[in-house]
């Protein structure tokens, strides 16, 4: 992949307005403290969609991940299927469960809002680096996604504050790439793939999950005939 590409990593010079943010001190503390606590159990489409993982077998005994988007948080498994944590996310500024062909060739500048999409699918990641040296998960490294630590080099995106309030309306500002709180990533996601590869589903928000997972769908089929 050429450099330009990987700068899809880099801060977008964009804010979306009109969200209420806590100060920077607070929404720091608050983000921190999400990313503390573990989900005790993992309820709606994602809590199916984990059930199906474990049952099918899926993941192939590795580490999975599972984004949801629709609720703007992500959850990392153990290989058994144990939840190991879960943390908000942000995510791309677009709505959209596909990337444009070609986009992790092309220049930062030529990349439009609508095309900033977090693609939905079934992803075998592992570790890498970006071009600042800093370990990320590769998710989708031809289009140039990755989940990595939030980005806060640049204070008017008020990336640690859209972490640390309750709505998820203010979650989108990236490229397409995930972040998540830095202690949460430190303590989590790069353990759970030090030394091995792992499975990222991204789950669709715009399409249905029997869509962009045919096996599930199968299954799903399956169970509502027995």
């Amino acid at each position: 992949m050429s450099a330009l590409a990987k700068t899809a990593l880099a801060v977008l010079i964009l804010c979306l307005g009109g969200v209420a943010l806590p100060s920077p001190s607070s929404a720091a503390a608050r983000a921190s403290d999400r990313a503390d606590s573990s989900a005790k159990h993992v309820s709606g489409s994602a809590g199916l969609f984990a059930d199906w993982v474990i049952t099918s077998g899926d993941s192939h005994g590795l580490p999975f991940v599972i984004v949801d988007k629709k609720n703007a948080e992500v959850l990392v498994f153990y290989p058994d299927g144990r939840l190991r944590g879960a943390a908000p996310a942000l995510l791309g500024l677009a709505h959209g469960d596909d990337s444009v062909p070609g986009i992790g060739q092309r220049k930062l500048s030529s990349i439009t809002p609508e095309e900033r999409t977090t693609p939905a699918g079934r992803f075998v990641a592992s570790l890498g680096n970006d071009l600042g040296k800093k370990n990320v998960v590769w998710v989708d490294y031809d289009a140039a996604i990755s989940l990595h630590r939030v980005i806060t080099t640049n204070p008017k995106e008020h990336r640690l504050q859209r972490l640390a309030t309750a709505s998820i309306l203010d979650n989108r500002i990236s490229y397409g790439c995930i972040n998540v709180p830095v202690k949460f990533y430190n303590a989590v996601v790069e353990p759970s793939f030090t030394g091995t590869n792992g499975i990222v589903y991204v789950l669709p928000e715009t399409r249905s999950i029997q869509a962009v997972f045919p096996a599930y769908a199968v299954d799903e089929k399956m169970r509502s005939s027995n």
